[in-house]
């Protein structure tokens, strides 16, 4: 069953009830105090997002570490903002999300970059079986052309963002955004995060021509001849991702500021990875202390 708004309102009525899910999701087995040296009971306090110990009264802040950390909004907003942003295929914007929430435009936005913080892949853990790589290329005003041009007096070499995916099939996805599309560039990335006895999908492009190399086994597609599927030899999964994010950001963001676009990739890729779980809030949730940002 899926999870709705309406399980939300239910299971988080109020603030307390948030740090009450907090406390226990960091301390399972109780909280320890500093000062006692030792798990000892503690007690909510009423003015602040804090527990007391029983014996010596020191405060322990739960939300410390967290992206609730320091932040004067109610914690019932905040979980309800990582629901909005879990609950849509599409995502949603900022403005969308001071307009639901009732708070300011700067707090939306604030709150939506914490929370994306929370959507990147695990660096350590890789993908393995079979994966698609593919690169993609995203300008800043996504209504223009994304084609890659050659340098223009006065401009940067590239006049679009450089993103490269890697999707395994039935599975998670990982993105980057890099500064080229070179050889360079994209096979250190593709070592990292795929495990060597993986099998790699991609299109003819001459970067992927050695992987065999590294102990992958390749198959290809060649795209430049309109060969998109020849049985197993696709790259369909990645492809569906690239859509699902370019639509997303042309048609709700409008305009993606190049500093910023390695957490709006990293959004679309945990939406995808993500997919088939029956509540992605819980999902996203269960990273909450996995950001001091």
């Amino acid at each position: 069953m899926k999870y709705t708004i309406k399980d939300l309102r239910t299971d988080f009525p109020d603030d307390a009830a948030c740090l009450k899910w907090l406390v226990e999701y960091l301390y399972p087995d109780g909280i320890f105090c500093d000062t006692c040296g030792k798990v000892t009971p503690h007690h909510a306090m009423r003015t602040r997002k804090s527990y007391s110990c029983e014996t010596c009264g020191h405060h322990v802040h739960p939300t410390a570490g967290t992206i609730f950390h320091k932040s004067s909004t109610p914690l019932t907003l905040w979980f309800e903002a990582i629901f909005l942003i879990t609950a849509t295929r599409a995502g949603i914007s900022a403005k969308q999300l001071e307009r639901t929430l009732g708070v300011t435009y700067k707090t939306a936005w604030r709150m939506f970059h914490q929370i994306r913080s929370m959507m990147g892949d695990d660096p350590d853990v890789n993908l393995f079986g079979e994966v698609e790589v593919d690169e993609t290329y995203i300008h800043a005003d996504p209504s223009k052309n994304t084609r890659v041009n050659r340098k223009q007096p006065n401009k940067r070499y590239y006049d679009s963002e450089v993103i490269f995916g890697m999707v395994e099939r039935g599975g998670r996805a990982k993105v980057r955004h890099v500064k080229s599309s070179g050889k360079r560039v994209i096979i250190p990335e593709l070592l990292k995060g795929i495990e060597t006895t993986s099998t790699v999908y991609s299109d003819e492009a001459k970067i992927y021509g050695k992987l065999v190399l590294w102990g992958y086994q390749h198959a290809t597609v060649n795209h430049s001849m309109r060969q998109y599927v020849d049985g197993v030899r696709h790259t369909q999964n990645v492809e569906n991702l690239w859509s699902n994010m370019k639509r997303g950001i042309k048609g709700v963001y409008r305009h993606v500021d190049p500093k910023y676009l390695q957490a709006y990739a990293d959004e679309y890729a945990f939406r995808y990875s993500y997919r088939k779980s029956p509540s992605m809030f819980w999902a996203l949730l269960g990273r909450v202390a996995t950001q001091t940002k």
